[in-house]
């Protein structure tokens, strides 16, 4: 299972609206002040989940982790594929720059969620907004 990390999408209250951002070659890079201990596992197949509203709500494959500058003024820039995959919707409380997600942890992508996995009254939802 590859690991991933997950992270706040301040200013964007939509998946539409990262969807065409992330079709920009500017909002495929992340910064963060701190950078990952772990990044080869990251770079292993692992992705960005977005917390949008209070629930993650997608995620973008991770294709790159480095650290840029030094010292006070150095950052971490993540690389990201330009592709939006939805996911199955997990609450999650606010908090601060990013946090590991074992992959065991991860929501499953919508495209690949069996509906039966889901309960009625959720799986009907989903498909009357379009999500599924």
């Amino acid at each position: 299972m590859p690991l991933n990390l997950i992270k706040l999408c301040v200013g964007v209250s939509e998946i539409e609206t990262l969807e065409r951002n992330a079709a920009r070659s500017d909002w495929r890079l992340v910064h963060t002040r701190m950078t990952p201990k772990r990044v080869t596992e990251l770079e292993d197949g692992g992705s960005l989940y977005w917390v949008i509203k209070g629930s993650v709500a997608c995620r973008q494959v991770i294709l790159d982790i480095k650290t840029v500058g030094e010292g006070a003024a150095s950052r971490c820039e993540i690389k990201l594929a330009p592709e939006v995959i939805r996911t199955a919707p997990l609450a999650r409380r606010p908090f601060q720059g990013w946090r590991y997600l074992d992959g065991k942890d991860a929501p499953a992508d919508l495209t690949t969620l069996d509906p039966t996995d889901l309960p009625d009254d959720l799986a009907r939802e989903l498909r009357e907004l379009g999500a599924w």
